[in-house]
């Protein structure tokens, strides 16, 4: 049964939301497409299935780091699985090989790189490759933000070994999901699960850029001791970032595909396994890092679409618990976005479509309502209110009626031939008559000095609102001149309204330090934390390879003092109670005594306790009823394999004692069973 094989390998006593249907659909050889959000438990949905079925199920998977991470994780709950990328040393892939030849491996993951090579079909055949299960999915589309030319070859491996395909993603707009469904089942349509695109666990904010290194600051020291990243749009700025946070009395480090390929391997090592470690990067880094306990995701720059943004906050909070993320943008960032799309190789179809997605993102940016629903509906789903859980919802924004105020901004633009940028406008509605104004007679035009009822600061925000609204745009051969747009017209013929934020950049938010644990627990949770430190260095793994933060958190809530108690903690399983458990009861409880490996088994459940009283009623009746007889005892195997068979009369038993056993124990074994 699924909810056995959950409990005993991953150690969790019921499904997330949504992944049993999913499990099971697989499980029963349909093509399933699944979209689920990220930290949703997509990997489970095809790690289960693969323990149901027969043969070895094929993973494709975009990353190494993450592959490896996976395939580690999966050896610690005590699944056979392996992977062969480019990154192996020759002893790792003949060691795939070899257990692949003897039938031991249940799951292989696989680059789709891998699957150029010849050789590669031949291989699988002789696996006996009973599945194939596609991670990241949406890299096969070529008009989505991680195209990857080799999945395109997925669908043809599908139709050579000719067996059932369950393809994953958590982020897929229509379009998307129309060509993966295309391009992987053949467009044949599979059984979709849209499990939502919702990550309720993560605060949604947005800060106009106000002195943003203080703003990066001011986040990061209210959540001090958390993992966490920060996302830039530059490598230098990674470097002068983490530098600052360096000086700061941070523990931070920068990250970007101009380091070289060693201290990014260390970087991404010490990011699993310290707690607290911040990794200002560009994006570059994260996708390949499975780590669930990242409790923040910072952008001190314009992430580049709504779908990177997404995927890039979705790093966060993967345990379920709760998370923060901020986006820091400004006019700057926005030109530059809007100059990268412009001044690509791009066809101008596939330009216009960066356009919409960079309008998405920035129509989120500027919101003036819940920014959940706004970020659910770009992808198609619904929300029946207001989230609560976003800067808006919490703190919601003054509105003004900004029509007129636009209207004399695009008349500016007009008026001086959509030759200049912002900074200029604001001089000619202001009434500033600065030396650029008068040699231009710009001090002449009907709307000099027709904006003086806004600062300067309140038009630099305006502008900001219009750019993000795409009304206008910086024209890249024109020096970033900025420039109307289709949309900007009927607001300039007064036949639409435009309604605007009181630009609230003096003000920050409220940041709330989060505590995972109450005042009382945190030592403990901090002693378990480093026990959990000292393992994963000794196995050189991640952290959370040996045991989550929930698991410890609660752990340190619950003080497990027996190893049956441990074993009802979720996350730990039969696998790792066996590797870890008396470590991690010896920090909560001291020393205890040691479980017969054979009991230990059974640790947690029903059948653990039924072993106990066998073993009891074992010892009373050693030498028989009168205490005469010759000494008779059972194996701890056969009470073991009693107590999970649980037989209900003496032929039931008889399958498990020899005559003498039988006689000797078999009642009074009997009656504890139907006790039991």
């Amino acid at each position: 049964m699924p909810t056995d094989l959950l409990r005993q390998v991953w150690g969790f006593d019921g499904f997330r939301p949504g992944q049993q249907e999913i499990v099971e659909a697989v499980a029963q050889g349909r093509e399933v497409l699944a979209i689920m959000p990220t930290g949703g438990g997509k990997s489970l949905c095809f790690q289960l299935p693969a323990l149901m079925r027969d043969g070895v199920t094929v993973v494709i998977s975009p990353l190494i780091a993450l592959m490896r991470d996976q395939v580690r994780a999966l050896r610690e709950a005590g699944v056979a699985a392996g992977a062969l990328t480019s990154g192996n040393t020759d002893e790792e892939t003949d060691a795939v090989f070899q257990a692949l030849s003897r039938g031991e491996l249940k799951l292989l993951y696989m680059a789709p790189e891998r699957l150029a090579s010849g050789g590669t079909l031949t291989l699988l055949r002789r696996a006996g490759v009973t599945a194939i299960a596609v991670d990241e999915a949406h890299c096969v589309s070529q008009w989505g933000h991680d195209f990857r030319p080799d999945y395109l070859r997925i669908g043809d491996l599908k139709r050579a070994l000719d067996v059932p395909l369950a393809a994953f993603t958590a982020t897929a707009d229509v379009e998307t999901r129309a060509e993966i469904v295309t391009r992987l089942f053949d467009g044949q349509a599979p059984v979709t699960f849209l499990r939502g695109f919702d990550r309720p666990n993560l605060r949604l904010a947005f800060q106009p850029k106000d002195s943003p290194r203080k703003q990066v600051m001011a986040f990061v020291a209210a959540r001090r001791g958390q993992s966490g990243i920060i996302y830039c749009a530059s490598r230098a700025r990674t470097e002068t970032l983490a530098d600052a946070l360096v000086q700061a009395g941070h523990a931070a480090v920068a990250y970007h595909a101009g380091l070289e390929a060693e201290t990014r391997r260390q970087v991404e090592a010490r990011f699993q396994r310290e707690d607290g470690l911040i990794v200002v990067a560009t994006i570059a880094f994260g996708m390949g890092i499975d780590k669930p306990d990242i409790r923040w995701v910072l952008h001190a720059d314009l992430p580049k679409s709504i779908e990177g943004y997404y995927q890039e906050i979705g790093r966060a909070g993967r345990d379920g618990d709760p998370a923060d993320t901020l986006t820091l943008y400004g006019p700057d960032d926005i030109r530059l976005r809007r100059t990268q799309i412009d001044e690509g190789l791009a066809d101008p179809a596939r330009k216009s479509a960066d356009h919409a997605r960079l309008n998405a993102l920035l129509g989120l940016a500027e919101a003036t309502g819940c920014r959940r629903r706004q970020l659910l509906a770009y992808f198609g789903e619904e929300l029946a209110q207001d989230c609560g859980n976003c800067d808006l919802c919490q703190a919601p924004p003054k509105l003004f009626d900004a029509t007129q105020a636009v209207r004399k901004a695009l008349s500016a633009m007009v008026r001086t031939g959509e030759w200049f940028g912002a900074t200029h406008l604001i001089d000619i509605l202001t009434g500033t008559t600065t030396e650029k104004v008068r040699e231009r007679g710009h001090d002449r035009l009907p709307t000099f000095g027709v904006g003086r009822d806004h600062n300067r600061a309140q038009w630099q925000a305006i502008f900001r609102q219009m750019m993000g609204r795409d009304l206008c745009r910086p024209d890249p051969e024109r020096h970033g001149a900025l420039h109307l747009t289709e949309a900007a017209h009927p607001v300039l013929r007064g036949e639409e309204s435009v309604t605007l934020r009181v630009d609230t950049t003096a003000s920050k938010p409220a940041t709330v330090l989060r505590t995972q644990v109450s005042e009382e627990d945190e030592p403990l949770l901090s002693a378990l934390k480093a026990k959990r430190r000292a393992l994963a260095e000794a196995a050189r793994v991640p952290a959370y390879v040996i045991f989550p933060d929930r698991t410890l958190i609660e752990m340190a809530e619950k003080r497990p003092a027996t190893l049956d108690q441990m074993a009802q903690v979720g996350g730990v399983g039969a696998k790792k109670l066996e590797s870890y458990g008396r470590a991690f009861l010896a920090v909560i409880a001291g020393e205890v005594p040691d479980m017969h490996p054979q009991r230990r088994k059974l640790a947690g459940r029903p059948e653990g306790a039924l072993f106990d009283r066998l073993v009891a009623v074992q010892a009373d009746l050693l030498r028989g009823p009168d205490g005469t007889e010759k000494p008779l005892s059972c194996s701890t195997a056969q009470i073991r394999r009693i107590a999970e068979a649980r037989p209900t009369d003496q032929a039931g038993l008889a399958r498990h004692l020899d005559q003498a056993r039988l006689d000797r124990f078999g009642a009074a074994f009997l009656r504890e069973i139907a006790a039991a």
